[in-house]
């Protein structure tokens, strides 16, 4: 049988940047081919596909994404920890995931797919491509580092661009124009006095101001100013766009951008859970059953030049998914 910690070692070997995920993609395909695995590739642009593999179907289906950010950073291990990029976001999960699928089949069960997306890490493209599959299973298993525990729900998040407009002068003179960027730092601190939802699970409504240009030149009074905030919620996306609006009437003009909902999730007896304030594949994935999350290793190393994932988390991963499998085709 095979080793997870090789397994995912192996994965971390290839550099699969969101965009550039061929290697990757060819790499699982090809060991879970040589399993005896039915697998389809789908492909979601040049070059890049969808893993979709599968025995008999309509069961429960383990999914992650197979694309990393950049970049690529080589894989060691170093004190009980497996490092690398993806090692915990998301190749030591596929890897996992690969070899619970596997034990599960050779013990006779044949209910299990396997779906690894690209492009999960800059738009989703694989997600959006994968909801048109023919899914059959009830459960969908999906993977991001929840630190071995349940997701019970999930923020979801809103997209704004924030923009306040002057009139360009020399500098020399400003009277004679008017700065876009004053009113823009006077607004955005504001932010916080707006009356943001709370939920019960997923907790306060927050937001982060991610961007912040203005102005072309410091001898010119600046036309236009823009800021991008991203906001994670916890309840429907109406009211949060209501109270952005108010906020914003008559300082700043506002573009909104993508959205994602919040959402509750499937948990199970005798695992311990918790939310997660990040998004993940699952809301573009609705045909492939009810949703859970779960995953080795944490979101806060995730990104990072230290990303990691603990040996011996990675392993005891592996039984956790066969014993969420188990009891979700008990059901």
């Amino acid at each position: 049988m095979t080793d997870v910690v090789a397994l995912a070692a192996e994965l971390l070997t290839i550099d699969s940047s969101t965009g550039a995920e061929s290697a990757a993609v060819d790499f699982v395909s090809k060991w879970l081919v040589a399993r005896g695995w039915n697998v389809t590739l789908q492909e979601v642009s040049r070059g890049r596909a969808n893993v979709w593999a599968f025995r008999s179907g309509g069961g429960v289906t383990l999914s992650t994404h197979l694309d990393t950010v950049p970049p690529y950073i080589a894989p060691k291990l170093e004190s009980n920890k497996l490092y690398g990029r993806g090692a915990c976001d998301a190749k030591g999960i596929a890897a996992a995931m690969m070899v619970a699928a596997e034990r599960l089949a050779n013990a006779g069960e044949q209910r299990v797919d396997l779906l690894f997306v690209v492009g999960e890490e800059k738009g989703s493209d694989g997600a959006r491509a994968a909801n048109r599959l023919a899914a059959t299973s009830r459960f969908l298993v999906n993977g991001e580092p929840t630190e071995s525990k349940l997701a019970s729900g999930a923020k979801g998040s809103l997209r704004v661009t924030v923009r306040t407009m002057g009139k360009a002068a020399h500098s020399a003179y400003p009277h004679l124009g008017a700065s876009a960027i004053a009113p823009m730092l006077s607004l955005l601190p504001t932010l916080s006095e707006i009356d943001m939802p709370v939920d019960d699970v997923l907790g306060q409504t927050t937001y982060n101001i991610g961007t912040l240009r203005g102005g072309t030149e410091a001898n010119i009074v600046p036309a236009m100013a823009e800021a991008e905030v991203m906001f994670r919620l916890v309840s429907d996306v109406a009211p949060m766009r209501s109270a952005i609006q108010k906020w914003a009437k008559g300082k700043a003009e506002l573009e909104f951008g993508s959205h994602i909902p919040p959402q509750h999730f499937h948990t199970i007896p005798g695992f311990d859970t918790a939310p997660v304030a990040y998004t993940s594949d699952i809301p573009l994935l609705g045909r492939w059953g009810t949703p859970l999350l779960f995953g080795p290793g944490s979101i806060h190393v995730a990104h990072t030049p230290d990303e990691y994932i603990d040996v011996k988390e990675l392993r005891a991963a592996v039984g956790a998914y066969e014993r969420i499998v188990k009891a979700l085709l008990a059901t």
